[in-house]
């Protein structure tokens, strides 16, 4: 398949076929497979579990979702290394549609934002992503980050409060007039859990730091509680009905269960039910979901093609993460899309293809079934610090300030826009801003780089012995509508005194429709002011736009000439 092919291609299972059908699989590369799953399998389950009550339900949501996702994305997908499943930039999406709508809310916003990614697929948008400036990238997902650090503190301090308000401002205010109810054993696990996570990556082992650090914090939670501290663990804060119709501590020991997603809870415990209004009031919810699902994915795709040397399909990709968040929302999981650091440790413990993800999914629901009772002594501070390091990590913080210390200033100020309002506003309105910002202010860059140049006293044209009263023109740069009209402009203004001109365009790649009536409206004032221009040197584009307009030469008015040197002698020769 050509590289052109390859970036536009879609097929179902692009990667699992790719590596496991069209290569040869054997027994070697299925260990390594299995290894790599394990691995990456154990670093996933307290991940998704913070990361679903995160988003605003229970943890056994996000085990489901890496479960159910997991399996399905790396089945159908584009990426062979990636590993999917709940991520922190949902978080601030997910989080005020669960306190609105509930756990059926949040999973009708996810069915939908699959149909749109597996739209995008079909209309091979994949490979228009890349068109998303690094700064407005940068922007949003540092303020992300900052909301999900935000987030944390009621956890990471054991603060008693009521909720926190949507307005970020008010989640301040409310956290500062909480402070009072600071408790100190809480924030003593949260402390150990982040001194672990910050030390343990100077061992140099293998094993990720988030491992220890959960489980230390956990360790220490427990021996506090029995001394008469009141922590709060996944046991005390989160419960599931039991078939005798009693309570039960923490996540339940179960596979996920089979239904509608409508007929999930909404935020008052009743079933949400299927409305056109709902579906009307989800919508541009699950379009952020979508859009920002599309760009992490394909962002971790070529972070990995980066690392491994090869090559992704977008499109392929796009749908395998539309159906993934198509099947998802029917067995309790949220919104998943692929986990760069994730993904990064999957290839590290040397996968192979994507059944390495497929094993981290059966890991997961293993540990599901079995390790339910031990899972339900996690303390929530423990979790909590676990997140913050995750938002400093997606924050990408020393690249936020190379770019602050050496980039331009447009850059700058699409970085600053984009970070304000994914704090302030939400990230729908960041990237939307951020992307038309970046998109004027090159429109900007792009006009001021094309250029009117007098060079008629230029060796080449002096030498030509031009007759008095002519002048010849460089363009320099695109002609499009941002700076055909001032170009044309300073061009009627220089050539005022003179009999005639000739434009020199062979510096001009592009010609618009902006371009082309700006031109004429020259031509125009040229036959008025009886001044002749010859136009010298078309390139293709140009030459094809003045084509398809009809623009031809008026008699002793415009002339086209193929190259400078034959409009001096056509000028000579006058």
């Amino acid at each position: 398949m050509s590289h052109r092919a390859h970036l536009f291609s879609l097929r179902l299972a692009h990667a699992f076929r790719e590596a496991c059908l069209d290569e040869r699989y054997g027994g070697q590369r299925l260990l390594r497979d299995i290894l790599a799953g394990l691995t990456v399998g154990i670093i996933a389950i307290p991940l998704a579990m913070a990361l679903a009550i995160a988003s605003g339900v229970a943890p056994q949501y996000g085990l489901y979702t890496a479960i159910v996702a997991g399996f399905v994305i790396a089945l159908t997908g584009g990426s062979r290394f990636s590993i999917s499943g709940p991520t922190a930039a949902f978080v601030v999406i997910l989080y005020p549609i669960a306190q609105q709508y509930g756990l059926g809310g949040l999973l009708l916003a996810t069915l939908m934002s699959g149909v749109l990614l597996v739209i995008m697929a079909l209309m091979r948008l994949g490979r228009f992503i890349e068109y998303i400036p690094e700064s407005v990238t940068l922007g949003f997902t540092g303020g992300i980050a900052v909301v999900i650090a935000t987030l944390q503190v009621p956890d990471l301090f054991g603060l008693s409060l009521a909720g926190l308000p949507e307005p970020y401002w008010e989640k301040l205010s409310v956290l500062v007039q909480g402070l009072p109810t600071l408790d100190a054993m809480s924030t003593l696990v949260a402390g150990a859990t982040l001194a672990v996570m910050l030390l343990w990556p100077r061992l140099k082992t293998p094993v990720p730091a988030h491992l220890p650090a959960v489980v230390i914090g956990s360790l220490l939670a427990l021996l506090l509680n029995a001394g008469g501290a009141a922590i709060d663990t996944i046991g005390s804060r989160f419960g599931y009905l039991l078939p005798d119709g009693s309570m039960g501590a923490g996540i339940p020991p179960f596979l996920p269960e089979l239904a509608w997603p409508w007929h999930r809870p909404d935020a008052v415990g009743e079933p949400l039910g299927l409305s056109w209004s709902m579906v009307r009031e989800l919508l541009p919810s699950a379009f952020a979901i979508a859009m920002l699902g599309a760009i992490e994915s394909l962002l971790c795709a070529v972070v990995l093609d980066g690392m491994t040397g090869r090559r992704h399909s977008a499109n392929s990709e796009l749908l395998g993460q539309g159906i993934g968040n198509l099947v998802t929302p029917f067995f309790g999981g949220i919104t998943a899309t692929a986990a760069i650091a994730r993904s990064a440790a999957n290839y590290r413990a040397g996968a192979e293809s994507p059944v390495s993800a497929m094993v981290h999914s059966l890991v997961i629901l293993l540990a599901l079934i079995s390790l339910a009772g031990i899972l339900a002594y996690l303390p929530m501070p423990a979790m909590a610090a676990l997140l913050v390091i995750v938002a400093w990590n997606m924050s990408e913080a020393p690249k936020a300030i190379h770019l602050l210390k050496t980039a331009p200033r447009s850059d700058i100020l699409v970085f600053l826009t984009c970070f304000l309002l994914t704090v302030i506003l939400d990230m729908v309105i960041a990237i939307t801003t951020g992307v038309l910002l970046a998109a004027v202010l090159f429109m900007r860059e792009m006009a001021l780089m094309t250029r009117v140049t007098d060079i008629t006293d230029s060796r080449r044209v002096a030498g030509a012995c031009l007759p008095d009263g002519w002048r010849v023109f460089k363009i320099n740069g695109p002609l499009f509508f941002a700076a055909a009209d001032r170009v044309f402009g300073e061009l009627a203004s220089l050539s005022r005194e003179a009999r005639g001109f000739i434009l020199y365009m062979d510096g001009v790649t592009v010609l618009d429709a902006g371009g082309l009536s700006a031109l004429n409206k020259l031509i125009n004032v040229c036959q008025r002011d009886g001044t002749a221009v010859v136009i010298a040197d078309l390139q293709y584009q140009p030459l094809k736009a003045l084509a398809r307009a009809g623009v031809k030469p008026i008699d002793g008015v415009s002339q086209f000439c193929p190259s400078l040197d034959e409009a001096l002698t056509s000028v000579r020769n006058r």
